[in-house]
């Protein structure tokens, strides 16, 4: 089976797409002055990106894993994350809160989805 790398630089690979499972790396916000919501917008578009670019969308995530810095913003982060979901298929979904590897980073996600 073959293993398709998009993204790819000299750490890590954005997407990794092995048979019919496309894995995202942790995705992050392109503005990291920007509040909890905005953030969290910004990866969920990353996210839909890069699962357009495997063959993929929303409705066919497996799996989400959800770092938060603060868990005090985790009400705001699932209301973004709820509305997006909203009309796809909710996946099975961890959310830990953990420090960044830059302070200013609110929310990483991480997804793992079927390939249409």
């Amino acid at each position: 089976m073959s293993i398709t790398r998009h993204d790819s630089n000299q750490r890590m690979s954005q997407l990794v797409v092995h048979g019919n499972t496309a894995y995202l790396a942790g995705q992050v916000a392109d503005d990291f002055n920007a509040d909890i919501t905005t953030q969290t917008q910004q990866v969920l578009a990353k996210v839909e990106s890069l699962l357009a670019t495997a063959g993929s969308d929303k409705d066919h995530i497996l799996s989400a894993t959800i770092i938060i810095k603060d868990m005090a913003q985790f009400g705001e982060m699932n209301a973004v994350w709820d509305a997006w979901v909203a009309d796809a298929g909710k996946p099975a979904r961890a959310a830990i809160q953990a420090d960044m590897a830059a302070p200013n980073i609110l929310v990483e996600i991480c997804i793992i989805a079927a390939v249409k």
